[in-house]
């Protein structure tokens, strides 16, 4: 028997993480009081440890979307498999040259684009899409703020009137290095 409502402790289990990186800075910050020339320097490293524990946390947290979505994503060894209903397929880290994030009649997805063309489509509500972040973020010179960023925004509301495909596509990363050479 739990005396904590169900609604607050899945909330709670959400923020864990954040709330231990804010822990680990507060604890930096008491031992950097303490004074003396071993604590301060340590107590400074903890509290910066502690800040960026809780930043990329924070972003972590907002990444993750709530919802549910058809299929089951899964990221092994730099790679990525989702296994949806109707459609899935692997793509590899290194072969990655592009991530954009399309809105398709309200529900946004992930169009991971291949070096040679091929695309796969991840839905951003999909289970276990949010181990797309620590992914996401291996790869050359992607910015993560941007990325959350793009999450944040809410997708045009879709009205049910309109059998045209409104579809709204933002390019998040490029790998660096493709396009054409200009002499």
């Amino acid at each position: 028997m739990s005396f904590i409502r169900p609604e607050l402790s899945a909330a709670l289990w959400r923020w864990r993480e954040v709330g231990a990186g804010a822990a680990l800075a507060a604890l930096g910050a008491w031992t950097a009081t303490r004074g003396g020339y071993l604590l301060v320097p340590l107590g400074l490293a903890l509290m910066a440890l502690g800040v960026g524990w809780t930043l990329t946390a924070w972003r972590r947290l907002r990444f993750r979307q709530e919802g549910e979505a058809p299929g089951i994503l899964r990221v092994t060894e730099a790679q990525i498999a989702y296994y949806g209903p109707r459609v899935g397929g692997f793509v590899g880290l290194p072969d990655l040259s592009e991530i954009r994030l399309l809105t398709l009649r309200g529900r946004r997805i992930w169009k991971l684009k291949q070096a040679d063309g091929q695309l796969l489509h991840i839905p951003v509500e999909a289970e276990g899409a949010e181990a797309l972040f620590d992914a996401f973020a291996t790869l050359p010179g992607i910015d993560m703020a941007a990325l959350v960023a793009a999450l944040g925004t809410d997708a045009p509301a879709s009205d049910a009137r309109v059998i045209a495909l409104a579809e709204v596509d933002r390019l998040i990363w490029a790998r660096p290095g493709q396009g054409i050479l200009r002499a």
